[in-house]
């Protein structure tokens, strides 16, 4: 998957018109685009900043803002279910939290969602792959959820990522329920990170488990999120699953869109680090990926 995204900005508009529009993302001009959310001190998110509150840095150098969105734009979702054994129990819980995820999402927004144990398989119909309707989606998880078998994690999180590319938002996201454990893939684990870091999605974990299962790997689902821009999240009761799922919408809602031009040649894994400061000058925290792959 390439992790290049770019914008079309129309070459007769002028730097008014263009700073008016809404940022429209294509695939045809080399730019690095970051979603990035933003907090203060305690931890609400900040609202309302423009591109000169923001500064971009890629392997210590900092770069031009070339494109900035600070709207609540739509993006492409997708929710990967665990459906093995060790999520026995946790069928309603899930599909009640998925749909109230939609629920709170924006409503433009396009869902998928895919299940796996030893196998991956689609939720939703193959003729209408995408949903944006609460109901649709949790009918459909409570089905398709039945907690049994083996657990094919990273083949689930790659071919979650290959339906992403079906998708016609540019804003990528994949929401990850699972222990973390993997004992059925055909993809390793190197395999399904590199994936992950060349593509451009944003990923939310949510950790699901017994804490006497010694195959869980929370912390692996952690730094799948934390790398790519994302949150993890380790509920310990119901009550949590919810939040968990409210607070990922919350995120990706309030998310900005920055893109930059890289001004110099380098390795093909490049470091990214953003900055934000409030009017008044206060640090602010920015969150977004990590580092990307170039091309």
């Amino acid at each position: 998957m390439r992790v290049w995204l770019g914008f079309v900005v129309a070459l007769a508009s002028t730097v008014a018109t263009v700073a008016q529009a809404p940022p429209s993302f294509s695939a045809r001009s080399d730019l690095v685009v970051l979603h990035v959310a933003v907090t203060d001190h305690r931890g609400a998110y900040t609202s309302g900043l423009n591109r000169d509150a923001f500064a971009v840095f890629e392997d210590g150098v900092q770069q031009p803002i070339v494109v900035f969105g600070a709207e609540d734009s739509p993006a492409t979702v997708g929710l990967l279910v665990d459906d093995s054994a060790s999520m026995y129990g946790l069928r309603e819980l899930v599909s009640v939290g998925a749909a109230a995820f939609a629920a709170t999402s924006n409503r433009a927004d396009e869902i998928f969602a895919l299940t796996f144990n030893e196998r991956v398989r689609r939720v939703l119909p193959e003729a209408t792959p995408f949903t944006s309707d609460p109901d649709v989606l949790r009918a459909s998880l409570q089905t398709a959820i039945g907690a049994r078998g083996r657990t094919a994690l990273y083949d689930a999180v790659s071919s979650g990522l290959e339906q992403l590319s079906l998708g016609v938002h540019s804003r990528k996201v994949l929401v990850v329920l699972s222990d973390g454990g993997d004992n059925a893939s055909t993809t390793t684990m190197e395999q399904m990170v590199a994936a992950a870091t060349a593509s451009n999605t944003v990923i939310y974990t949510i950790a699901l488990r017994d804490p006497d299962d010694a195959s869980a790997r929370p912390k692996l689902l952690k730094k799948m999120a934390q790398s790519s821009g994302g949150m993890a999240f380790e509920p310990h009761s119901p009550a949590g699953v919810g939040d968990a799922f409210s607070r990922v919408a919350r995120d990706i809602r309030a998310s900005y869109s920055i893109a930059y031009a890289p001004s110099q040649d380098g390795a093909a894994r490049r470091q990214v680090r953003v900055t934000a400061r409030a009017p008044d000058g206060a640090k602010l925290a920015a969150r977004t990926r990590a580092e990307y792959i170039a091309r």
